[in-house]
């Protein structure tokens, strides 16, 4: 017991956590828990997670910023190769915070763990060449209702670490000018605006 860490309500954003758990480290390499149901019910949490989920991304894909409409889901998000900056965006109507994000940057070296509760969008651009991402749900996922909000709202104004708008141009880069990479899905999001029309 006690192989973690706790920040909550990171941000001033209630629910969301920075994990971190203890890495033991030999010369043979490390072990950690990356998961104990019994080290979280110590500081309160009580999840009952029923899916696993992994992505592989290269550098400068982002992700997001996605939600589901019907059955909102908790995720707990670690990575396991690479580095990437992992965003979570309040979207609770009656939340102090709504609006609101907070980002983090999860790698193989810090083993941090981001939980992002019921009712949040989350989003995540990858900073590695390569990047690995594990994150338990405690709903499963429904393809039908995801939706979601585009990764640059004016209004969100998230401050994506390491992008740049490329000069002469609406596009945006990386700090080392790799391109930022997004599906068609995603780069049609609706605005934040247009999402609280129907919310």
């Amino acid at each position: 017991m006690g192989q973690i860490k706790i920040e909550t309500n990171v941000n001033g954003i209630e629910g969301l956590t920075i994990i971190s758990p203890t890495i033991h480290k030999d010369i043979r390499g490390y072990f950690t828990e990356t998961y104990s149901k019994r080290d979280l019910l110590e500081f309160g949490i009580r999840i009952d997670f029923v899916q696993d989920n992994q992505s592989y991304s290269t550098k400068g894909i982002l992700r997001g910023l996605h939600f589901q409409k019907q059955y909102p889901q908790t995720k707990l998000i670690r990575v396991i190769i690479g580095r990437i900056y992992s965003v979570a965006v309040d979207l609770r109507p009656h939340s102090f915070t709504y609006g609101k994000w907070y980002g983090v940057e999860l790698d193989d070296n810090n083993h941090k763990q981001f939980l992002i509760p019921r009712g949040f969008a989350h989003g995540f651009l990858v900073l590695s060449n390569e990047a690995i991402m594990c994150y338990k749900c405690d709903d499963f996922y429904h393809p039908e209702d995801e939706s979601g909000i585009i990764w640059n709202d004016p209004d969100i104004n998230i401050e994506w670490k390491e992008v740049k708008k490329k000069e002469s141009s609406d596009d945006y880069v990386l700090n080392d000018e790799s391109p930022i990479i997004l599906s068609a899905r995603d780069r049609n999001f609706k605005s934040f605006r247009d999402f609280k029309k129907t919310n």
